[in-house]
């Protein structure tokens, strides 16, 4: 009887412990069976995630402490592509970024704005604001490229820095369109955002480094230092949600102190470990809980929806990362890399799709709230997240994985 009571589930699991003991064996397992099928580990804990979460066989809710180990590994996703970036490289290469960052972000605000009204049949602020949800876009690619040691080419040096430029605006469109539907839009809400922005860019930029230069050379114990650093990247990351933009573009410039923490040290290789072993993956699983398959067999509607966001968004960051390429004399390949970057859509995106879902901008004559963003657009947009990612990450491996080899002279280009 003790046995049967024990192995008698109840589903969703809530036991604490067993279920981090599920999480900790889908992140042991998944890279370990997916090798032997060639494809990327980071698909499969998207796919995990959606197989156990409450959308699949309802093992695990998306419930708090899901959300808040996956916002901490998207943070880590920015921040370590902020602290492997050469500044000088960076700095020497700014132009390009802001080309790239432009043109990735230009190009999706058009067709995803023609395509939302012409398509969609949306209204001008729904169309703008699922723009803005193509022209963002989330590193979820970048672990791949830092593990084949591909991370600090050009190309991949410029894409980062091009996102930066590209979620920032994607997520001021958000704020702006918001604003404009709670009629908040006005002269104070310019000079707010715009004092709020330079002020965070001047905290974050020469401050944190000036702080974090003291701590760390008058404390050397290695919790103490690693501690320090992860706080100071949640806190640049709700200063710039404070300052009106989202908390990744923080925990990106957070990568800053990049000139104080040495490649190979102890410091660097335990904030890497500790991302890639326990953070990020924790975000890719709770991105795939989001995953409702059962959407697909209820409504043709949001068949309809999701290919085209699908369609729309990946064809705009595949011609913005193809004019790049052909612009600044990139390989095929170094375009498969800032393609597979900048096609993933996630971060930026969830977080504009769950503002227009819950704005509410009237109701029907029978009381029924009308959203700026319906639930059919915010099924289309989990699925969008699904095909982006698993289109990205194949990309920036294939890619990845022939630089490589030229690198190492086993392929020929």
């Amino acid at each position: 009887m003790a046995l049967i009571s024990f192995l008698a589930f109840e589903f969703p699991i809530t036991n604490p412990i067993l279920k981090f003991l599920i999480i900790l064996i889908i992140i042991l397992l998944t890279p370990i069976l997916l090798n032997r099928v060639k494809i990327p580990h980071i698909l499969g804990l998207i796919i995990a995630g959606a197989i156990v979460g409450p959308n699949g066989f309802n093992l695990l809710l998306r419930d708090s402490g899901i959300i808040l180990s996956g916002t901490a590994g998207l943070l880590y996703i920015m921040f370590l592509a902020g602290l492997d970036i050469d500044m000088a490289e960076f700095k020497k290469n700014r132009s390009k970024s802001v080309f790239f960052g432009l043109l990735t972000f230009i190009i999706p605000m058009t067709l995803g704005t023609l395509s939302s009204i012409y398509l969609l049949k949306l209204s001008i602020p729904s169309s703008i604001l699922v723009a803005s949800m193509y022209a963002s876009h989330t590193l979820i690619a970048y672990p791949i490229l830092s593990s084949m040691g591909v991370h600090k080419i050009k190309a991949v040096n410029i894409t980062v820095g091009g996102t930066v430029i590209t979620d920032t605006l994607a997520l001021l469109v958000l704020a702006i369109i918001v604003g404009m539907e709670k009629g908040e839009v006005n002269l104070l809400f310019w000079l707010k955002l715009a004092l709020s922005i330079c002020v965070f860019f001047i905290i974050t930029m020469f401050v944190f480094p000036l702080i974090a230069k003291w701590f760390l050379n008058r404390y050397a114990d290695g919790v103490s230092r690693y501690i320090f650093v992860i706080a100071i990247v949640f806190l640049a990351a709700f200063l710039a949600e404070s300052a009106g933009i989202e908390g990744i573009i923080g925990a990106f410039l957070g990568g800053a102190l990049n000139r104080l923490i040495v490649k190979d040290s102890t410091l660097f290789n335990r904030i890497e470990f500790v991302g890639n072993a326990i953070f990020i993956p924790f975000f890719l699983i709770s991105v795939g809980m989001l995953v409702d398959y059962s959407a697909f067999f209820q409504d043709f509607e949001t068949i309809k929806v999701a290919l085209i966001m699908s369609i729309v968004a990946t064809l705009s960051k595949f011609l913005a990362a193809w004019i790049t390429q052909k612009s600044l004399n990139f390989s095929k390949d170094e375009r498969r890399l800032i393609f597979g970057l900048s096609n993933a859509q996630a971060a930026a995106t969830l977080a504009a799709v769950l503002v227009g879902f819950n704005t509410i901008i009237g109701e029907t004559s029978s009381g029924q709230p009308i959203r700026l963003l319906d639930e059919t657009i915010l099924n289309g947009t989990i699925v969008m997240i699904l095909i982006t990612c698993t289109i990205a990450t194949f990309s920036a491996q294939k890619g990845a994985r022939n630089i490589s080899g030229l690198q190492s002279g086993t392929l020929k280009e």
